[in-house]
């Protein structure tokens, strides 16, 4: 018996080696080839795929067009599936892949018809730009098709790589404008619902200005505060008190200074764009190198697996960056008689079987509501201007002024776009697609009152700013432009402005700066935001000071700072949170029952709720409290316990360290689902380091998806950090490198370093 039992457990040990061999082998032979010489017919003269330590892609060739070749091909080799998601996500075509379960998320997708509006859209692209589109797609391809094995993500998933088409780049940002306007979109249909169930009272309540302002002009708009709302005991009574979601500050931080205020003279960009994180990082390292009109071309920066442009970079004589610009790019608009409305049907592919979805549409886009009103929506996206590949352009610029004409065209999500140049000049230009109407509401607006001609214009006369007197230029998310122009541009779901006059203030408080300076103020996690809750509730447990004595202890060392040890930090940001989603849980409660929540617009809620605090209105304490002290305490009391409950098996409060409660964890979607996957696929676990509403926003899976640093003509001194690596495949050299130095706040190069490898791509 004992040697059948020792055969069974050698040959169960044997199985499980050779299944792990086999898995190993299979990735391993899926692995691409960074060294090799191949033939293509699909480029000019020949070029050459070269890599450093942490897999910069360096492309040198003849001509734009044989970089895109190249650019594409160094693309298809380590991103594949994360551009095949892409294309999918914006399209609604995840399901074909993951089953039933992406249904949902494809049918929200379909809503927009994206797949139809790139195709119809990439037909009328300039030939020299459709020119790139296809070249840089042979280059995928070929790369795909150069595989042995198909990348691991494929053998788990079972499916099969699709060929890449033109159109799809497109696609890919479109899948940006769905990430960086989707809130814009969700914010004025949840304003217009307050509105229908609550009134303008309440409306005007919710979206009051706040004192976090930092326009570039300095304007400011009047800080009067509107009457607070009586609210109906009904609604007190029937509030049923739950986590309100905050929507992610995407977007980002950027700053410059003109050649005046550095050291060497030389203009100074900063860059952080704020993203969720996920394995692979959705940045690609990159330099192309070619020539154009006789000219020597170098543009180094960071790509989007997905299409041929560099997002965000330097050329040698310009560099740029980008923040979200949250400007108002969508209407919602009452229709008045739902006779006029069609169906459109769509049909979303399962591995084994298609499902059809209908769309409610109508003259001025897709429809959403309820039988008893529909609202239609008309958004920038579906417009015929909203996406091509006018970035290129920014290739060749040799001065802001030409980029900033450029940029009054550019087909992407609208941007604040900050540049500097090898003269020393700084400027600020709303870089991207936006309609020419002139009555931007924040609720929905009557057929009556709907601009058709104006929406199929795109709105080339945007402000601008070149070399302020201050010699300083910044943005945040917040509103940038003056009082007069956001009259007419807008509100898209700004942030709340904290940030924005974090680093505005950072800014003026010196008078000249270094690029360690500027990297200083990316990492800058001082929670000025935070410190009158800290006050607020400081005085309120003071009031029973034995109770509370030990909590009082934590609050009293908090170090004003979003820091790792700071357990104060955690529990005035928690009580914040937990203090808001109880006051405006009856407002939460309505408007769920028509499938809306303040999530969208709970960033404005700030003022409101001081509001609340310093009145302590009756219609809005719920009967079981007998005064706000008592309500406050409660929500002080019920964030602490959820926290202990999340976050420590001992009931112990030192297990609330923010640097604990908000640790870095950069995920494959594949572990989230199989998390014995995790030690193979993800990043290391990394101490919180940073929060929402200061410079140095970080969340579990969110924040600075780069850090960008330069002076065009000084790239060599440049920084571009980014929280992950190059390559997809778990496997790859570049998988994790350059995690460490971006975890560890090390400044890492802009310019490639030494190269490795090198892939040399013959004419035929």
């Amino acid at each position: 018996m004992i040697k059948i039992i020792k055969i069974s457990v050698v040959t169960l040990l044997s199985i499980v080696f050779v299944s792990a061999v086999s898995v190993y082998l299979l990735l391993f032979m899926s692995l691409p080839k960074l060294d090799a010489s191949i033939d293509s017919d699909a480029i000019s003269n020949s070029i050459t795929i070269e890599r450093d330590r942490l897999g910069t892609a360096v492309v040198t060739a003849d001509s734009r067009q044989d970089a895109a070749y190249g650019l594409g091909y160094a693309h298809g080799q380590d991103r594949f599936f994360q551009m095949d998601l892409l294309r999918r996500n914006s399209a609604g075509e995840l399901s074909e892949i993951f089953g039933e379960k992406a249904l949902p998320l494809d049918k929200s997708r379909r809503f927009h018809q994206l797949r139809k509006r790139a195709n119809g859209i990439v037909a009328t692209l300039p030939k020299e730009h459709l020119a790139l589109l296809q070249s840089y797609a042979q280059g995928v391809n070929d790369a795909v098709d150069a595989q042995a094995i198909n990348s691991f993500e494929y053998l788990v998933t079972g499916a099969k790589p699709r060929a890449w088409e033109p159109a799809d780049s497109l696609l890919v940002i479109y899948s940006m404008y769905l990430d960086l306007q989707g809130n814009t979109i969700k914010r004025d249909l949840t304003l217009t619902y307050i509105q229908s169930i609550f009134g303008v009272q309440m409306l005007d309540f919710i979206i009051q200005p706040s004192r976090y302002q930092a326009a570039l002009d300095g304007s400011l708009i009047g800080l009067k505060q509107p009457a607070i709302p009586l609210i109906s005991p009904q609604y007190v009574a029937q509030a049923t008190p739950k986590s309100i979601t905050e929507t992610l500050d995407i977007g980002s931080n950027n700053w410059a200074v003109t050649g005046a205020l550095t050291e060497n003279g030389e203009a100074m960009l900063s860059d952080d764009m704020h993203l969720s994180f996920a394995v692979p990082i959705i940045w690609y390292r990159a330099q192309l190198n070619y020539s154009q009109s006789d000219e020597d071309i170098s543009i180094t920066g960071v790509s989007l697996p997905g299409a041929p442009a560099i997002v965000v970079g330097s050329n040698g004589h310009v560099a740029w960056g980008f923040t979200n610009a949250y400007i108002d790019t969508a209407d919602w608009i009452e229709i008045e008689n739902s006779s006029d409305l069609t169906f459109e049907n769509e049909q979303i592919l399962l591995p084994d079987s298609a499902v059809e979805y209908k769309i409610l549409m109508s003259e001025y886009g897709p429809v959403k509501g309820t039988l008893a009103q529909h609202y239609a929506l008309s958004w920038v996206g579906h417009r015929d201007y909203a996406v091509d590949m006018s970035l290129v352009e920014l290739d060749k610029v040799t001065d802001v002024q030409q980029a900033i004409t450029i940029a009054s065209n550019m087909g992407i999500p609208i941007q604040n776009m900050m540049l500097v140049d090898t003269a020393g000049n700084a400027a600020w230009k709303p870089a991207g697609a936006f309609p020419s109407r002139t009555n931007p509401s924040d609720v929905a607006i009557k057929e009556s009152d709907y601009q058709a001609e104006n929406w199929l214009i795109d709105n080339a006369k945007l402000p601008q700013m070149i070399n302020p007197k201050s010699q300083r230029l910044w943005s945040g998310n917040s509103r940038v432009v003056s009082t007069k122009q956001h009259q007419e541009l807008g509100d898209g779901g700004y942030a709340l402005g904290a940030r924005s006059t974090q680093i505005r203030d950072r800014l003026f408080a010196e008078s000249s700066f270094t690029v360690d300076d500027f990297y200083q103020l990316q990492l800058d996690n001082e929670a000025r935001f935070l410190t009158s809750w800290h006050h607020q509730l400081i005085g309120l447990l003071s009031a029973q000071p034995k109770r509370f004595a030990k909590d009082i202890s934590y609050l009293n060392n908090w170090q004003a700072c979003a820091c790792s040890d700071s357990v104060g930090y955690t529990l005035v940001r928690q009580y914040r949170q937990q203090l808001i989603d109880s006051a405006f849980a009856p407002l939460e409660t309505q408007l769920g029952l028509s499938s809306q929540s303040l999530s969208p617009v709970k960033r404005y809620l700030e003022p409101a709720m001081w509001q609340l605090i310093d009145a302590k209105p009756a219609s809005w304490l719920p009967s079981q409290y007998a005064d706000w002290s008592e309500f406050m305490i409660s929500s002080y009391l019920q964030s602490k316990q959820q926290l202990l409950m999340t976050y420590s098996k001992d009931n112990d409060m030192d297990d609330l360290a923010w640097g604990k409660v908000n640790q870095l964890k950069v995920q494959h979607p594949f572990s989230k689902q199989m998390p014995i996957l995790s030690a193979l696929l993800d990043m290391p676990v990394v101490s919180g380091f940073g929060d929402s509403y200061m410079p140095a926003v970080q969340g579990a899976s969110f924040g600075a998806s780069q850090r960008f640093i330069v002076q065009a003509g000084d790239e060599e001194n440049g920084v571009l950090t980014i929280p992950g690596g190059q390559s997809g495949h778990p496997l790859s050299d570049f998988y994790r490198a350059g995690f460490s130095e971006y975890a560890t706040q090390q400044h890492t190069p802009l310019l490639p370093g030494k190269l490795l490898h090198r892939i040399e791509v013959s004419a035929q």
